[in-house]
């Protein structure tokens, strides 16, 4: 009986550390595809594997939801870049050389 109580509580924990290592939240996810958008915008040059490898990542335990909103907010953003309002153009490359280093790497 100790040995099952054992198994079972064991079996608890390891359930919790693996959903504790998929941390990343449903906002995190949306905010790397609005990121991903602005660096193809082409506002900046930007390296964007990292970004790239963590939205291909992340994008395989979303639901069907929030992976299209995911798109969305890419091709938002991507819109968004191309603008030629030159003070739009500067907060949108401090935001891809602020926020979005987090994306990065």
């Amino acid at each position: 009986m100790k040995l099952f109580a054992i198994a079972v509580t064991s079996a608890g924990l390891l359930a919790a550390a693996g959903s504790a290592a998929a941390a990343v939240s449903d906002v995190d996810y949306l905010k790397a595809n609005r990121c991903r958008g602005l660096a193809a915008s082409g506002i900046a040059t930007v390296d964007t594997a990292a970004m790239d490898a963590f939205i291909k990542n992340e994008g395989r335990t979303r639901n069907a939801f929030v992976a299209d909103r995911g798109k969305t907010e890419f091709d938002k953003a991507k819109r968004e870049g191309k603008t030629d309002n030159t003070d739009r153009k500067a907060r949108l490359v401090a935001e891809l050389n602020g926020p979005c280093q987090v994306y990065k790497g």
